[in-house]
């Protein structure tokens, strides 16, 4: 009879905090937007500081008038760029809220942006264990799944200049430094065009000659994206689609990045190695959920601001 009351209690322990640790990740630290700050050494020898604002995977919806203030009060850091990584919205009637939250920095920073999956075509239910097993390959898109009006996602960047990078390259002047962005599709549906990437090399090689940084810019950190990426000659790389694993284990960290970037590498500041060179890899653990799995734990929303330094000569 004792050790039966013992399991009972037990049991009953064990309940009670996975429902405390399911409050806690759904109501309270889903919510916790958090700025966090890095340094990453790129820019030539004797440039200014150049500082980035990295934005992904808002997942924003109409209701959710907390991130819109804290989007907000990004602009008081008065960043010298902006980088948007994708998946912007969590349902079809909430690109007006994601105008709303962007509006002052659309009117105060230059920008670039690329496209998510959920930007394209409304989030649906999955089974979550789909998340936790590595993906190698993109995913196929049901007809069923609603399609977002991009059209009037691309409107909201666009009405501030600010560059579509999906399977496009831009250069922009920042201060002093001439900036050449290569961007791709989602690689999460297919739509990344490494064929462009590769046919990027020409200018970048004239870009790199005329003193310019160069920046690889995508959704969905893909193994074959980034090495592409690489081998086409880009300095620093940027990302999102991670949530940082969105439900980490302390101590251990990420359980999945829902594609094949190595799970130590599913959010902050790394370097991505290929062919005998190594740059410099910022992937973002986004500020949203999908409505769907609107819970995070050991990993807290956030946007990055990146501050890109020059390297010091020996």
């Amino acid at each position: 009879m004792t050790s039966r009351r013992s399991l009972a209690r037990n049991a009953l322990g064990v309940l009670a905090l996975g429902t405390a640790a399911l409050g806690y990740s759904a109501l309270i630290e889903r919510r916790s937007y958090t700025l966090r700050e890095v340094t990453i050494p790129v820019l030539p020898h004797g440039s200014p500081d150049l500082r980035i604002l990295h934005l992904s995977d808002l997942h924003i919806t109409p209701r959710q008038l907390d991130k819109v203030s804290w989007v907000n009060s990004l602009a008081f850091l008065e960043p010298d760029l902006v980088i948007d990584t994708g998946d912007n919205v969590g349902s079809v009637d909430a690109i007006p809220t994601l105008e709303a939250a962007l509006a002052p920095l659309l009117r105060s920073a230059p920008g670039v942006y690329v496209d998510g999956s959920n930007d394209l075509y409304a989030p649906r239910p999955k089974n979550p264990l789909r998340y936790v097993f590595p993906r190698t390959t993109h995913v196929n898109v049901e007809p069923t799944r609603e399609p977002i009006d991009i059209s009037a996602l691309h409107a909201v960047f666009d009405s501030s200049s600010w560059a579509n990078l999906n399977n496009e390259a831009t250069e922009m002047q920042l201060g002093s430094l001439p900036v050449l962005f290569v961007g791709t599709g989602d690689a999460h549906l297919g739509h990344a065009n490494l064929d462009i990437i590769h046919g990027r090399r020409p200018q970048i090689r004239a870009a790199r000659d005329a003193g310019a940084l160069i920046v690889g810019v995508t959704h969905a950190p893909y193994q074959a994206v980034l090495d592409a990426l690489v081998d086409a000659g880009v300095d620093v790389i940027f990302a999102g689609h991670t949530h940082g694993g969105q439900v980490c284990v302390p101590g251990l960290g990420a359980l999945t990045t829902n594609c094949d970037l190595p799970l130590k590498q599913a959010k902050g500041a790394s370097r991505w190695r290929h062919a005998g060179r190594c740059v410099p890899l910022h992937v973002s653990a986004g500020l949203g959920t999908s409505i769907y799995a609107p819970v995070r734990f050991a990993c807290p929303p956030e946007a990055t601001l990146v501050t890109l330094t020059a390297t010091h000569l020996l």
